[in-house]
């Protein structure tokens, strides 16, 4: 604010009468006065509108998509809203499988001659070792396959002495040289009977130990041991006594359980999520609270053309034997997602005219349809890869409700 002082002398107020001059005087100082004033005045109001523009922040547009809702509609509708989660996934798969024996373990016991059941040794069921008699079959095959055995064992022996003879006179000058060279022959013909004759009985499933007993006592049994294969259990029996058996039967099959397989069909759409050497888990109908533990150990390399799935296997560790062939199982393959992942609800997601969209709240009582780009479903979530923000409001319960109101109004989601 401006102030002009006008000092007056006394002498001058006192000598000079108030005339036309001195009242000019006086009215152009109050002119002055006046216009200071305006000055002021304009000075300070535009330093006011300065101020105010300077802190007035420019105003936040709605989107155009946004779809109010009054009190009596939110009443009714009951809508249900969840913040837009950000964390790490668990995804995991799961798929249905039969528990079966391991098959580099399993064996099906036969017989490589025809014969009949003598005695039985074991059931279904039992522990046996490595070489443990199973059966005993009395075969009539076999007892001529060891009388012929005999028989060129004991023709071999005679052509050895005749050609030992033949040597002996030859050099005595007794025999021609035509008569050793015959002879000769025949003891390499003996020899080569007994060889195949001997050849014969090991075709035949005898072991070293029974065609040794033959040339000491020289006598015929025609026993056929069947004996297992390795340790492990007798899982089926096909066998009485007293019966013929043929060949092509399979009398016992033996299995070691301590490993078995899971072997499960994984559809197409999730192949992606399978390699080897992975680490699974596997639950059983059996035991449903229980989790076992295997590794994927083999993967099919085509589809099934009928089903298209993929045959997947698992080997699972077996120490107490409570996995048993044929039982019911689950694979569940389990993988890791990034960090910062964000999802919603499925309930959450609705088909929009452009693809998949949710709703998020803008404002109590308003809501934004916004198109979304999903990623892979993970139970009751799915990974949002664009279109939300962490921590944003979208709507699950009424979901499908406003989307009825949103084509009602003819709105059209964000992308």
């Amino acid at each position: 604010m401006c102030y002009f002082i006008h000092r007056v002398n006394r002498e001058d107020d006192e000598s000079i009468p108030l005339s036309r001059g001195r009242c000019g005087m006086l009215r152009q100082w109050l002119i002055r006065i006046v216009a200071c004033g305006i000055v002021v005045g304009t000075i300070g109001c535009d330093n006011k509108a300065r101020d105010s523009s300077a802190t007035k922040q420019p105003p936040i547009s709605s989107p155009t998509n946004l779809l109010p809702l009054t009190p009596e509609e939110l009443s009714w509708m009951q809508l249900e809203l969840v913040p837009v989660a950000q964390g790490q996934i668990l995804p995991h798969r799961e798929f249905p499988a039969t528990v079966q024996a391991n098959q580099n373990e399993l064996a099906e016991v036969t017989t490589l001659i025809r014969g009949r059941v003598v005695k039985v040794h074991v059931d279904v069921g039992q522990d046996v070792k490595k070489g443990a008699l199973l059966a005993m079959l009395h075969s009539v095959d076999l007892g001529v396959a060891e009388g012929e055995y005999l028989k060129a064992e004991a023709k071999l022996e005679e052509a050895e002495r005749s050609h030992v003879r033949a040597k002996e006179l030859y050099e005595n000058k007794a025999v021609s040289l035509a008569e050793l060279q015959r002879r000769e022959a025949a003891r390499k013909a003996a020899r080569a009977e007994a060889r195949e004759t001997k050849n014969r009985l090991e075709l035949l499933g005898v072991p070293r130990e029974e065609i040794d007993r033959l040339d000491r006592e020289n006598t015929i049994k025609a026993d056929v041991p069947l004996r297992a294969p390795f340790d492990g259990r007798v899982i089926t029996r096909n066998i009485t006594r007293g019966e013929v058996v043929e060949t092509d039967q399979t009398l016992f099959t033996v299995a070691n359980l301590t490993d078995v397989w899971v072997i499960g069909n994984v559809p197409e759409k999730d192949v992606q999520f399978i390699r080897k050497d992975q680490s699974v888990n596997v639950v059983l109908a059996a035991y449903p609270h229980a989790i076992f533990t295997g590794t994927i150990t083999y993967i099919g390399d085509v589809l099934d053309p009928a089903t298209r799935t993929m045959r997947l296997r698992v080997t699972v560790s077996n120490p107490d034997r409570l996995l048993k062939p044929e039982m019911f199982a689950i694979v569940m393959v389990y993988g890791v997602s990034s960090e910062d992942a964000l999802s919603v609800p499925l309930a959450a997601v609705q088909d929009g005219p452009v693809g998949k969209m949710v709703f998020v709240q803008w404002e109590p009582g308003a809501f934004e349809a916004r198109t979304v780009k999903l990623g892979n479903e993970e139970g009751d979530v799915v990974r949002v890869l664009e279109g939300v923000k962490a921590g944003e409001q979208v709507v699950t319960k009424g979901s499908f409700v406003l989307k009825s109101e949103m084509e009602r109004h003819k709105i059209e989601p964000t992308p």
